[in-house]
């Protein structure tokens, strides 16, 4: 049940951002956060980006260019990346040796973590979410920021809820969630070739709950191709973990890589994790979800020092 609204609710620092899966912030909060001359030369490298993106997407006739499954449902990965070549979008954001991305590609492995930690991960998810959801079929739940989708907007949780949120959490919640974050970076590392302490959190980083109920505003429109480094420009790596499983929990909402005449889509799986760098060579989006809810969380990593978050903690 949404608790009662105490007015119209504050709007955290997470709102107007695009989603990971493919929400995008209004023209003007991204010109209330950035300086004019910056904002005017992410905005022409955005639109470039976006138009090539859509006609992209054109030309690979929409669902019908899907035709290969990078992963199934039913196989259990004990790792499988695939290769390819790195985008220039890197080149206009500033370069750091031994991270910023030189090989770039796509992985996936379902032994990051155990099915029992992914079912423990997504029961906070659902508490969280239990005191909101948005109208639309896409709820946002950030444990870093405190964004939590209510209704057509974002509370910020700590403030919003206040103590109540020491009966919701616990700090071996928190810890897990910690501990998880920790493996999805080891394996990040390890694919790419470069050394974990080079890589750092950054936001958003969050869960998603999607279901079937129709977009209220364009932030439940979470189905678009998009360019992760594009969306946000301190990406470099993106990670997401499944916490459902397709065909069972839901149908519909797999990940979908795009490609020119072949797309790739991985079925979500409870503790699989897909990763891949963040430039325009991974361009990407979901399936609508056709039935029931699909969870997942997207950890993302930069190599800027500068556009790090921390761990959240229980307080």
């Amino acid at each position: 049940m949404r608790p009662k609204r105490k007015g119209r609710p504050k709007t955290p620092e997470w709102h107007g951002r695009a989603e990971s899966f493919g929400l995008t912030g209004t023209r003007k909060d991204r010109a209330q956060q950035e300086a004019p001359r910056r904002g005017l030369k992410t905005a022409v490298l955005g639109a470039c980006a976006t138009l090539t993106a859509l006609l992209l997407w054109s030309r690979m006739g929409g669902d019908d260019g899907v035709t290969e499954v990078l992963a199934h449902r039913m196989e259990v990965l004990p790792g499988r990346f695939i290769e390819v070549p790195c985008s220039e979008d890197y080149d206009s954001h500033r370069s750091f040796e031994g991270c910023t991305p030189r090989k770039c590609g796509r992985g996936i492995s379902d032994v990051v973590i155990s099915r029992e930690e992914a079912v423990q991960i997504r029961s906070i998810a659902e508490k969280g979410l239990s005191l909101g959801g948005s109208d639309g079929g896409a709820s946002i739940l950030d444990l870093h920021s405190g964004a939590l989708s209510v209704g057509k907007h974002f509370v910020n949780l700590y403030r919003y809820f206040g103590d109540k949120i020491q009966s919701v959490f616990s700090e071996e919640d928190f810890q897990l969630y910690r501990d998880v974050r920790q493996k999805v970076q080891l394996t990040i590392a390890e694919a790419f070739g470069i050394s974990a302490s080079l890589l750092y959190l950054t936001k958003p980083t969050f869960f998603s709950r999607i279901n079937t109920t129709e977009a209220r505003t364009a932030h439940d429109e979470y189905w678009h191709a998009h360019v992760d480094k594009v969306t946000y420009g301190s990406f470099d790596y993106t990670s997401l973990l499944y916490l459902s499983d397709y065909l069972e929990d839901f149908g519909g909402g797999r990940f979908v890589f795009m490609e020119e005449g072949a797309n790739k889509t991985v079925e979500p799986r409870v503790g699989r994790v897909s990763f891949f760098t963040s430039g325009s060579e991974n361009l990407h989006r979901v399936e609508k979800v056709l039935w029931g809810t699909r969870y997942a969380i997207t950890i993302a990593f930069t190599c800027n020092p500068d556009h790090s978050i921390t761990d959240p903690t229980f307080t």
